[in-house]
C-alpha cells in the first residue's frame, strides 16, 4: 500500500517545480527587456547631451568673436544674450522667461535642433562695477603670468576682493534639446571674460 501513494505524490510535486520554473524564467526574461531599454534610453541621453554641446560651443564662440565688450552692458536679444540673471527671483531653467531670446542652431545633418541662451552673472545691466545702482556681478580674479602672493591678513572673502587687473566676469551659457520619445536634456557652461 505505501508504494502506491509514493507514485502518487510525484506528480504534483514535479508540476509545482515546472510553475516555479516558468514563472521564474518570465521573470528573467522581463528583467532582460527591462535592462536593454534602459540602456538604451541611456546611450540616447548620452547622445543627445553631446549634440546639446553645439550649443554651448556657438555661444562660446559667438562672446570670443566679440571685439569690443561694452556691447554686452545690455540685452542682445538676437544673439540669445540677456546681460543679468537673477536665479532669487524664481528665473530657473524651467521658467520660460530665462529662455526670452534663445537662439536656434542646428547640427551639420539637420537632424538636432539646439537653443541656447547666454546669461550674464549680474543683477542689473551695465557696466560690472557701476556705482548706482550697485552692480552685483560674480567676478574672478584676473589671470596673471606669475603666481600672486596673498600676504598676512589680506580678506580672502567674495565681499571684500582685490584683483590685480581688472576681473573677469561670468557668463553662463546654457543650452537644450528636445529629443525623439520625449527626451530633454539641458547643458550647462560658465566662461569667464574680461570686460
Amino acid at each position: 500500500m505505501r508504494k502506491a501513494l509514493q507514485r502518487g505524490l510525484a506528480l504534483p510535486v514535479m508540476l509545482i517545480m515546472l510553475v516555479v520554473m516558468m514563472v521564474s524564467s518570465i521573470y528573467l526574461l522581463r528583467s532582460t527587456n527591462s535592462t536593454a531599454l534602459t540602456t538604451s534610453n541611456l546611450a540616447h541621453e548620452d547622445a543627445l547631451s553631446k549634440a546639446a554641446d553645439l550649443g554651448i560651443h556657438a555661444a562660446h564662440e559667438w562672446l570670443g568673436s566679440l571685439p569690443d565688450k561694452n556691447v554686452l552692458y545690455n540685452d542682445i536679444p538676437a544673439a540669445g544674450y540677456v546681460a543679468t540673471i537673477n536665479p532669487g527671483a524664481g528665473q530657473g531653467v524651467s521658467n520660460p522667461e530665462f529662455w526670452r531670446g534663445a537662439r536656434k542652431v542646428w547640427d551639420a545633418n539637420r537632424r538636432n535642433e539646439v537653443e541656447y541662451v547666454i546669461h550674464r552673472m549680474c543683477q542689473f545691466p551695465g557696466a560690472y562695477n557701476a556705482a548706482s545702482p550697485a552692480n552685483n556681478c560674480t567676478l574672478t580674479a584676473a589671470r596673471q603670468n606669475v603666481q600672486a602672493k596673498t600676504r598676512a591678513g589680506d580678506s580672502l572673502s567674495s565681499d571684500a576682493p582685490a584683483y590685480q587687473g581688472k576681473p573677469q566676469l561670468h557668463y553662463l551659457i546654457t543650452a537644450r534639446i528636445a529629443g525623439a520619445r520625449g527626451a530633454n536634456v539641458m547643458n550647462q557652461a560658465v566662461v569667464m571674460m574680461g570686460p
